[in-house]
């Protein structure tokens, strides 16, 4: 026993030492576990046998990244191979400079990518078969070839990466010509060295793709134009670099930027050249208003039949591409362009477009190994859009059939909205009906001795069960329309009956602090309104915008006051062709954006303006709409979505459902509808904080929720439950931080899993019997307990003491032995994977890979097989192209 007990002490001290050392470590930059990983990587690009590692930290900001080739052989000539990395960090980080590795005598070139997964955990692997560069859409961020010039990018821009982007890895991919080179064989480390900052940049690096899909080069020809040019309706934004991209046929490829009639060069290059990015021609920048446009001139000599635009060698493409910077505030990063160019447009392009620039036969024979290669990348392409419409398929919105838990008594339901509190606001109107005798034919109201409703018409209910927590706004209301909520919890709202816009309290006393318009006198003033139907704020002003209405066409800008400040009607990006709105009936504020959206609904539209001048920026408008859009609501999630919803149209048979829309790329990504019972007239939408969308339907008189959980099932990521995750976390922020105490632990518990566990006081009355068990197991015989306690006092004094000293030479020795929790500690990991989990709508995994779908990264680009992917899914402007529509009678709603 003796033995035993001397043993005690040093297992004790092994163990403290470890504590120390362990910690000593782990306090370092919270990138340094992922530093010590990557150690074993090349400083030399010629010595591969050499390891140091692989990051370098100039501050606690500043980091620089290689990533190279691990000293390969190619098997041949015109071989592509590609290695891979993750990132060293799942916080944003920006890429600021790119600085190459590799020897003209070896590398034909190198392109770099971003994505989510690549497609081989190998440390390298051929990637010029079908394999390809990764399981995703790989987004292109450098290009390197021999005698082009470096991509330089301009101060105060970068390329983000990491967390929000929907990059996790880089893939370098390079070609390797002439394998004779290695006939010395020696091992090829090349590869690019990226410079990085943790620092949020003021200007965010994109890509802008000029692509044409319909050309046709006859055999024989001499020349050949394919011409493409859309209308730029967006923030400024400054090009800095270009990149060309045919195949075989392309002799020269021009892009311009139009301005008043006048063509200013970006950049003009043969794509028979490398195909790296150059720098642009001039300074110069694109906006409102402007024109983007591009020629390709190939020639069909040589050739014995047609040749169309498509993914293989002996078809040709079209591509320029454009590497820019915008404001962060308002960076798109990707846009892209496929509207075939007007004849009358192009008789006017500067004649250096229609020169050929001469190659030398040596560079003409290297690009066609180039153009063949790629052609397996576009087929991985192909297979990555049915994968993602697969996984869409599987994970897309649906019904929560059990919400609300009980009846809520609605009438017409007008509108929705979400309270600071995060409750879902349902504005109805009671008993009250909105049918063809509820006005005359100037629009006033015909049932005005009804007087108001008597029923409350604002109900606050929880969004998890759908409970009523509170009730208000009666006999205030006549016919109730649209709802917002300001930063301070007051609801703002309108009553197409009184043709106001008022400003309620939410405390339950119904003080109606401002009122904008008269009431029941109809006027198109900027006193007056007619029929208004909805209400947008901006938070941060305080700037309300009203559209107006059912006899109006506009938009209306106040101040918090309610002075009117400005007004606007519809917007087109051809002022020639400017569509008036037919009823804008809802709107919503784009806070990331400072943007305002309306739905003009008899128009099937949605148009997007800038909130401070009311300038047009783009339209949505879809086939899938069938001619109606009655409801919008916005997530800044990814790139931006935008929730919508149809109705029914005179004039075409269309499914009544909800829309997620791609803010950037315009694409549908996702629709849904109820299961059990259908639409009758979805009247407002709204998504919360946490994915679900409410859907308020006047028609059935009804809310529905919408979620990716299906019937609120637990969330899975990596095999983990979101309860497992909350349950881990608030363990361990127990543990890291002992001064929270125990009340405190648990309300946090309670509040994370209330949500997802229905019947948390039977589980904790469980859990603690639990712990009874184990402490009455546990807990020896009262006769057996002297002893016991006696030897535990004898072995905790010397322990007590030698721990004390321990932990004084470990302070002394690292001035850090406490335990606070760093960015990168247990807790924090727990908290994003959380967050992840039952966070915004997860688009980041939910709608990623869907065709189309752009992840604040370049996923439109893959490789230099991308050049190959013909992108059904973007949309082109004559998606957005506005139409003459016959007038339709305002219907009720």
């Amino acid at each position: 026993m003796t033995r035993g007990m001397m043993g005690v002490p040093v297992f004790w001290v092994v163990v403290l030492t470890f504590i120390c050392t362990s910690h000593s470590r782990g306090i370092q930059n919270p990138l340094s576990g992922f530093q010590r990983a990557q150690e074993d990587v090349w400083s030399d690009p010629s010595d591969c046998g050499s390891r140091t590692k692989q990051q370098v930290f100039t501050n606690s900001h500043n980091f620089s990244l290689d990533i190279r080739m691990p000293g390969v052989v190619p098997a041949g000539s015109d071989t592509y191979l590609c290695t891979a990395i993750p990132l060293p960090t799942s916080r944003d980080a920006y890429v600021v400079d790119f600085i190459p590795h590799a020897s003209m005598d070896t590398v034909h070139h190198m392109l770099l990518f971003g994505c989510q997964t690549p497609v081989s955990t190998s440390s390298y692997w051929d990637c010029g078969s079908v394999q390809g560069t990764c399981e995703d859409e790989a987004s292109i961020m450098y290009a390197w070839a021999r005698n082009a010039p470096p991509t330089r990018l301009p101060k105060d821009v970068g390329f983000k990466v990491g967390r929000s982007s929907g990059m996790s890895h880089l893939v370098l991919q390079i070609h390797y010509g002439d394998v004779g080179v290695f006939k010395d064989h020696h091992k090829d480390c090349s590869g690019v060295t990226l410079r990085m900052t943790s620092k949020l940049q003021p200007f965010i690096a994109g890509i802008y793709l000029l692509m044409s899909v319909d050309t046709v080069i006859l055999p024989g020809k001499r020349v050949t134009n394919a011409d493409i040019a859309c209308d730029y309706s967006s923030y400024p934004i400054y090009p800095f670099a270009f990149r060309t991209h045919t195949h075989q046929l392309g002799k020269v490829v021009s892009g311009y930027r139009i301005r008043d009639g006048k063509w200013n060069l970006i950049g003009r290059q043969s794509p028979q050249l490398p195909q790296a990015f150059y720098p642009a021609h001039e300074e110069l920048n694109v906006k409102y208003g402007d024109t983007i446009a591009a020629r390709c001139v190939f020639t069909g000599e040589g050739r014995t039949s047609k040749t169309y635009v498509g993914g293989t060698s002996d078809d040709e493409m079209c591509n320029f591409y454009i590497m820019y910077y915008m404001d962060s505030k308002h960076a798109v990063p990707y846009m892209s362009c496929m509207e075939s160019g007007s004849r009358d447009l192009f008789q006017r392009i500067p004649a250096e477009a229609n020169v050929p620039i001469a190659v030398s036969p040596g560079h003409m024979n290297s690009m066609m190994h180039m153009g063949h290669s790629t052609d397996h990348e576009d087929n991985q392409l192909l297979l990555d859009q049915n994968k993602a419409e697969q996984v869409l398929d599987q994970d897309h919105l649906e019904q929560v059939s059990a919400w609300p838990q009980s009846s809520l008594q609605l009438g017409q339901v007008s509108g929705l909205a979400l309270d600071s509190d995060a409750n879902l606001v349902i504005f109805h109107r009671g008993d009250h009906h909105w049918g063809e005798s509820s006005f005359n034919s100037q629009a006033r109201y015909q049932q005005r001795s009804q007087g108001p409703i008597q029923q409350s018409t604002v109900l606050v209910v929880d969004l998890a069960r759908g409970n009523i927590l509170k009730a208000s706004g009666r006999d205030m209301f006549y016919l109730p329309h649209g709802i917002t909520t300001d930063q301070e919890n007051n609801y703002w709202v309108t009553d197409v009956a009184l043709h106001q816009v008022l400003k309620v309290s939410s405390d339950g006393r119904d003080r109606v602090l401002l009122a904008l318009g008269e009431a029941f006198t109809p006027g198109s003033d900027n006193k007056h309104f007619c029929q208004p139907t909805d209400v947008a704020v901006d938070p941060e002003t305080g700037n309300i915008f009203v559209s107006d209405g059912y006899c109006n066409s506009r938009i209306l800008k106040f101040s918090a006051e309610g002075k009117y400040l400005s007004h606007w009607g519809a917007g087109s990006s051809d002022r020639k062709r400017r569509i008036p709105f037919q009823i804008p009936h809802s709107l919503v504020f784009l806070p990331d954006r400072q943007e305002v959206c309306v739905a003009d609904r008899e128009n099937g539209r949605i148009q997007c303006f800038l909130a401070q001048t009311g300038e047009f920026v783009k339209e949505i408008k879809k086939e899938e709409f069938g001619g109606q859009v009655f409801a919008i609501s916005y997530s800044p999630a990814g790139d931006g979505v935008i929730f919508a919803v149809n109705g029914e149209s005179p004039y075409r048979s269309t499914p009544l459902r909800g829309f997620v829309i791609d803010y950037s790329t315009i694409d549908i990504l996702d629709t849904f509808n109820p299961e059990k019972k259908e639409f009758k007239m979805p009247h407002d939408i709204v998504v919360s904080s946490d994915g679900s969308v409410f859907v308020g339907d006047a028609g059935s008189k009804s809310v529905f929720k919408f979620t990716t959980e299906k019937l609120h099932r637990s969330v899975k990521k990596a095999g983990i439950e979101v309860q497992e995750l909350d349950e881990i976390e608030t363990f361990v922020r127990t543990q890291v931080r002992p001064e929270l105490n125990k009340s405190k632990t648990a309300a946090v518990h309670k509040q994370q899993t209330a949500s997802l566990q229905p019947q948390p006081q039977k589980e904790e009355k469980e859990e603690d019997e639990e712990e009874k068990k184990k402490k009455n197991a546990a807990r020896p015989g009262t006769g057996q307990s002297a002893l016991p306690a006696v030897i535990s006092t004898l072995l905790l004094v010397p322990l007590v003491l030698l721990m004390s000293i321990g932990g004084f030479i470990c302070w002394r020795k690292n001035n850090a032995c406490e335990v606070k929790p760093e960015p990168s500690s247990v807790g924090g990991i727990l908290g994003r994977i959380r967050g992840k989990a039952v966070g915004s709508l997860n688009l980041g995994n939910f709608f990623a890979s869907h065709k189309g779908y752009s992840r604040q990264g370049f996923d439109q680009l893959s490789t230099e097989g991308s050049d190959q992917e013909r992108t059904g899914g973007d949309s082109s402007d004559s998606e957005n192209e506005e139409y003459s529509a016959l007038p339709a009678a305002p219907g009720s709603s």
